[in-house]
């Protein structure tokens, strides 16, 4: 993420978030609560405030697609 980051971080952003996207499917499929694709983006922005540093992503990118 350093060397990328570096040299070409608008296309690092896009992969990172591309890697929340994938957080965002999973919570849909693993809890039936969140079925809708806004609930879930809302959940993992919880989960993000509360637990800013849980995946190494998250200190560069937050969203989802």
């Amino acid at each position: 993420m350093q060397y990328y980051g570096r040299f070409y971080p608008s296309a690092l952003y896009r992969l990172l978030a591309r890697i929340n996207a994938y957080l965002v499917r999973w919570i849909r499929n693993r809890y039936r609560r969140y079925d809708a694709t806004r609930a879930a983006r809302r959940e993992l922005a919880e989960i993000t405030h509360g637990y800013p540093r849980l995946f190494r992503h998250w200190r560069w990118v937050t969203t989802a697609f």
